[in-house]
């Protein structure tokens, strides 16, 4: 039975704890001292030397304070305290999960062409609202409108932060104090409780419901369509899928009705997808061509989902109304940075060849491995699993990743996983794993391990063998000291 604690051993205890200035002359504070100024490393020890009393006062029984108390111990303590305050708040983590856009994780990771551009473009000045040939000024939209037109084949196309914001400034612009249909079907709310409802009330457009939940005729839509209609608008189901008895006109059938009832046909496509997903197994998701093809006026779509490339929102379609956005007040509150359009146009241009875009592109690349791929690497993550936990069990098995991001929902992507059955609490475990530096992202399911291999890059295997062996040691019992 663990020993309670007393009043008078909780006093001797506290009245252990060295001052401050005790600490700071022990020889892991003093070789902190060299590197970083007086207050900061003042304030660590502090902090520490605080925390160390709050564990004191609210333990319950001696085993939960095997705490040394001694100066040089506490000093290292204040150093580990410096060393999580000055390191970066957002950092790279290792996303072994198999959510290929993880929305919590970043989402796309950039192209290597990507990350040289914005690294080429943030170092100096640039030619950001600049027109070299005139030594005028210029316009920002002007580096990627032309290469989005040539992919997309739209008359004209600009880019904002993000997709959302995409959408409020086509409504803002066009349908503003009007009425624009959409079907019930897809009135969605995705991450962060983003409706699209809301963010028509926020355009000043009047929303007018058609159809049900699961079905909605072509027919539907015409009878709503009144000579206050400013638009009819079509959404990408993002994040669900309904199967089953369902029904919903296509994107060239709204287009052709939208043309005959002399109103423009917006489309809310989301993810962004440039190649056929078709021919890496997946099913087929409507590109951007396509949806200019098949007669949408404006198609909204992400530059960070299946695009593959920093966060952004790309309005393309018939110039005319492109150019009334382009125009609304709106426009400067949403308007993209340098970085970020360095990212855009790195990453657009590597389209221009399909095949470099899917070996260059690392969302294309983890979407396009099969799991025949995948084996060979899983079987080299298995064997660092079992090095890092020799007591564990571990297999591989099949399973399944996911694109994510709100991207292919319901899309099952076929992969293999390592999966480790641990001597250790697997929750303790993957806590653990969160706290390594980096930290690793893994799934539990029925109190197993689960790592997916598709969206790590070579070198993360020995950073996931590093933080298991560190965490399988801080999870096993340390003896008490006196």
């Amino acid at each position: 039975m663990p020993s309670p604690i007393t009043a008078d051993w909780r006093q001797r205890r506290l009245r252990e704890i060295p001052a401050v200035n005790v600490v700071l002359r022990s020889s892991p504070v003093r070789a902190l001292l060299l590197s970083h100024r007086r207050e900061l490393v003042t304030e660590a020890v502090a902090d520490t030397l605080r925390a160390v009393r709050n564990k004191i006062v609210g333990a319950a029984v001696e085993s939960e304070l095997s705490l040394d108390l001694s100066p040089d111990a506490l000093g290292t303590r204040a150093c580990e305290c410096l060393d999580d305050c000055m390191r970066p708040s957002l950092r790279r983590v290792i996303n072994a999960t198999g959510v290929v856009l993880h929305t919590n994780l970043g989402r796309a990771p950039l192209a290597e062409e990507a990350l040289n551009q914005v690294l080429d473009v943030a170092a100096r000045y640039s030619n950001l609202e600049l027109d070299l040939a005139t030594g005028e000024r210029g316009t920002r939209y002007s580096h990627v409108e032309q290469l989005v037109c040539r992919l997309t084949s739209a008359e004209a196309a600009m880019a904002v932060n993000n997709n959302a914001g995409a959408v409020l400034l086509i409504l803002g612009a066009l349908c503003k104090d009007r009425e624009v249909v959409v079907s019930r079907g897809e009135l969605v709310e995705i991450g962060g409780a983003f409706r699209v409802p809301d963010v028509m009330v926020q355009g000043g457009a009047r929303l007018v419901e058609v159809g049900t939940t699961n079905k909605t005729h072509l027919e539907d839509y015409e009878r709503a369509i009144t000579p206050d209609t400013g638009a009819i608008l079509k959404v990408h189901s993002s994040n669900f899928k309904i199967v089953g008895f369902t029904s919903s006109p296509t994107v060239a059938e709204l287009a052709e009705l939208a043309r005959r009832r002399g109103v423009p046909l917006l489309v809310d496509w989301g993810s962004g997808v440039m190649v056929d997903l078709e021919r890496f197994g997946l099913e087929h998701e409507s590109t951007m061509p396509e949806l200019i093809e098949q007669g949408a006026d404006i198609v909204t779509f992400s530059g960070d989902k299946l695009l593959g490339g920093p966060q952004a929102g790309f309005i393309v379609g018939r110039r005319s109304l492109v150019d009334v956005c382009r125009r609304h007040p709106l426009t400067r509150a949403l308007r993209i940075d340098k970085l970020t359009l360095a990212a855009l146009e790195a990453t657009l241009k590597l389209y221009l060849d399909p095949e470099k875009a899917i070996t260059r592109i690392p969302t294309l690349r983890a979407l396009a491995v099969t799991k025949d791929d995948l084996l060979p690497v899983a079987t080299r993550l298995a064997d660092a699993v079992r090095r890092a936990l020799p007591g564990a069990v571990v297999e591989i098995r099949d399973g399944f990743s996911q694109a994510g991001g709100g991207s292919l929902p319901g899309v099952e992507i076929p992969t293999v996983l390592v999966v480790a059955k641990t001597v250790e609490p697997v929750h303790k475990l993957e806590t653990s794993l969160r706290g390594h530096d980096p930290p690793v992202m893994v799934r539990v399911h029925n109190g197993q391990l689960l790592l997916d291999p598709r969206a790590l890059w070579p070198d993360d295997i020995d950073i996931i063998a590093s933080a298991l062996q560190t965490a399988s040691g801080a999870l096993m019992p340390l003896p008490m000291l006196p």
